[in-house]
């Protein structure tokens, strides 16, 4: 009794707290998305979940970074709203290595806000003009402009508050729901592949009926976990369904397990039924493994992580993340289990009452 009660207390903390705690600052955008170097820069950056006037002049520190050593810094910062301020840069005449144009990242210091970033925010292109007007390769090379202000002393914010993504933004808290939803259905149907074998081994109705109910339930969550992930795709990639590597196979997994069922329905004499769909269960869950998580991975994939790996990479949860996700793949677990356990009572008395037990 105690673990079903534990699986609605975590189930509601992930539902609530995953719900309400907000997401941390960030940066949607900069205007404009491209300069050109040596020129004088006003950047407008629009911030989310920002407070960049609740400061004191000289507070808010902004950069444009071009790696881990090397940064220019704006002049003067003006904020214009809690969201959008503008920053001036006097950008250096060159580019480091002597690109023709490279993507830097914005940096935004707020003492209340923390630090915030965006990636590839502004396409720094470099004067042709500089370069034809006889400068040196040593001004070229020289990193002097880029090292002047260092990215030193920031604001690190510790609270208890979820990271910021950019393109999937408030829509990070389906990973509480959708990803729980798959682990669930792994439990369930190594649970029934278990009873699947223990009936083959033993002709016992209860086994087959838990087979069953543990495959059935399993199917109900790998639904759930299909559906959340396509309203998912449809924020973050812009339509439910793009033929994704990942989406394919697992729709393909949940038509072999459909066809358990249908294969358990499919004889007049119940035991013959029953064993031939426990034959077909342990086949379905070895095709499970390859389909889910060994086929995704020898193709590029838009789900998180490296390319072709469909899987969360170390940068993907941080400690806040963790306190909610973890829970949430247990609480629904729990409730899994107890879904189909009820579905197996169910059976067992729809049987007895039949004469069939």
């Amino acid at each position: 009794m105690w673990w079903k009660i534990l699986s609605v207390v975590l189930v509601l903390y992930a539902l609530s707290i995953g719900l309400l705690i907000p997401l941390k600052p960030g940066v949607v955008r900069v205007s404009p998305e491209t300069a050109t170097t040596g020129q004088a820069l006003t950047l407008q950056v629009f911030g989310y979940n920002s407070y960049f006037s609740k400061s004191e002049p000289g507070q808010i520190r902004v950069w444009l970074e071009y790696d881990s050593s090397r940064a220019t810094a704006a002049q003067t910062i003006k904020v214009l709203n809690d969201t959008t301020l503008e920053a001036s840069f006097q950008l250096p005449p060159y580019l480091p290595k002597g690109e023709k144009s490279t993507l830097l990242t914005a940096i935004v210091d707020h003492p209340t806000d923390g630090v915030s970033l965006l990636p590839n925010a502004l396409k720094l292109i470099q004067d042709t003009a500089f370069l034809k007007s006889g400068a040196s390769v040593s001004s070229m090379v020289s990193d002097s402009a880029w090292t002047l202000q260092p990215i030193d002393n920031l604001h690190v914010i510790k609270d208890f508050s979820f990271p910021y993504r950019n393109v999937i933004y408030e829509s990070i808290r389906n990973t509480y729901y959708h990803v729980p939803m798959w682990f669930v259905l792994m439990f369930l149907f190594i649970a029934s592949v278990w009873y699947s074998i223990r009936y083959l081994g033993k002709p016992d109705p209860d086994f087959d009926r838990k087979a069953a109910g543990y495959a059935e339930t399993g199917l109900l969550f790998g639904f759930l976990g299909l559906f959340t992930g396509m309203v998912w795709a449809n924020y973050a990639w812009g339509k439910p369904w793009s033929n994704d590597i990942k989406q394919l196979m697992t729709a393909v997994a949940l038509l072999i397990y459909l066809a358990y069922f249908i294969l358990r329905r499919s004889f007049d004499e119940p035991e013959k039924g029953a064993r031939l769909a426990a034959v077909y269960n342990i086949f379905a869950f070895a095709s499970l493994i390859p389909l889910l998580y060994i086929v995704p991975r020898m193709f590029a994939s838009l789900h998180p992580g490296a390319t072709g790996n469909p899987a969360f990479g170390s940068e993907d949860l941080d400690n806040t993340m963790r306190a909610v996700f973890y829970p949430s793949i247990l609480g629904w677990t729990l409730l899994g289990f107890w879904i189909a356990s009820l579905r197996i009572r169910y059976q067992r008395l729809h049987d007895r009452s039949h004469g069939l037990d």
